[in-house]
């Protein structure tokens, strides 16, 4: 089996996957929400502490398996720096106490093998990477194979949804707060405009978008509920839209036979709908990560880390490089 840590930003987190069968055979995760939720957001030094409690109280669920553990897989780059060190730590300590190597595995490419989690992988593929932390479209032909070909020049599409509803005084966490009170409102009653309408440029955009918001908020007296849900969901279709008008121009381009959404802002069900009908318009097959797979966890750590293990792309564990910022190639 591969042992794997996630703690790359707020959630602590450790899973078993099968090397044969690919079966997920443990997992364990905390949630830091609620530490965070005064602070309107994540404290990093909070993040790392916590991680420094959760971590040891979830690997206890793993010691029925160590026996059958060959490797020890950790998320060393990219992510806040103080939260990264606290996997890694664990990581070195086992590998030196059970006499294991180690794989460093890119947060980015756990999320993209999100899409296999129990099942063999189906390269090559595109896919859109969508977090509080990243927006990126990707081309993979297999692990080792992965580049970016699209970045975002400012805010990723999950930090602005985050802004939003900070914005909007929603509930935290943010962006599931903006999905929910989008839910309630008219898409249509606010007009935003469409970041990088008539650039060329391959690239995402957000920061406009979210002063737009703030405009609107402020060319108001008072906010009701209802003006609330209305303001979220024409922000999320103006956001959503923006990223498929990116995506659509890079599938007109490169035409890939399949497309992957990834990431925690994934998991928005009016992104997945209105994604999935982008790609059939180019017969490109739409593939998604299970909805409580698409934030940061430790089982797609694992899963990537399966294909690392069979390349032998090992580390010595005191030379495992920490970094907060890490282009795929």
């Amino acid at each position: 089996m591969i042992l794997a840590i996630e703690s790359s930003c707020d959630d602590s987190a450790i899973a078993l996957i099968d090397i044969q069968t690919l079966n997920i055979v443990y997992e364990a995760k905390t949630s830091q929400n609620e530490a965070h939720k005064p602070f309107g957001g994540v404290v990093p030094e909070l993040a790392a502490r916590l991680h420094a409690e959760n971590l040891p109280k979830l690997l206890t669920g793993v010691k029925p398996y160590l026996s059958n553990v060959k490797a020890i897989a950790v998320v060393n780059e990219p992510g806040l720096t103080v939260a990264l060190a606290e996997g890694v730590i664990m990581a070195q300590s086992l590998s030196i106490a059970l006499k294991l190597p180690v794989l460093p595995i890119h947060h980015i490419k756990g999320h993209l093998y999100s899409l296999f989690l129990q099942k063999p992988t189906d390269f090559p593929l595109s896919a859109a990477m969508v977090s509080g932390g990243h927006t990126l479209l990707i081309e993979a032909q297999d692990y080792s194979r992965v580049r970016q070909t699209a970045i975002s020049l400012d805010d990723a599409l999950g930090e602005a949804f985050d802004k939003a509803a900070k914005m909007l005084n929603l509930d935290y966490p943010n962006g599931s707060a903006l999905e929910a009170a989008a839910l309630l409102g008219d898409e249509n009653r606010f007009g935003f405009p469409l970041p990088l309408k008539n650039d060329p440029k391959l690239a995402f955009s957000f920061s406009g978008l979210k002063n737009s918001l703030r405009l609107a908020i402020e060319s108001l007296n008072a906010i009701d509920a209802q003006t609330a849900a209305d303001m979220a969901a024409s922000f999320q279709k103006a956001a959503i839209a923006h990223l498929l008008d990116k995506t659509r121009s890079y599938m007109r381009r490169a035409r890939p036979k399949k497309m992957g959404l990834i990431g925690g802002a994934s998991a928005n069900k009016t992104l997945r709908k209105r994604f999935a009908a982008a790609c059939q318009e180019f017969d490109c097959a739409p593939l998604f990560a299970p909805i409580e797979y698409c934030g940061d966890n430790a089982a797609m750590i694992a899963r990537a880390a399966i294909e690392a293990y069979e390349r032998g792309l090992f580390c010595d564990p005191s030379k495992i490089q920490i970094r907060s910022r890490a282009p795929l190639l």
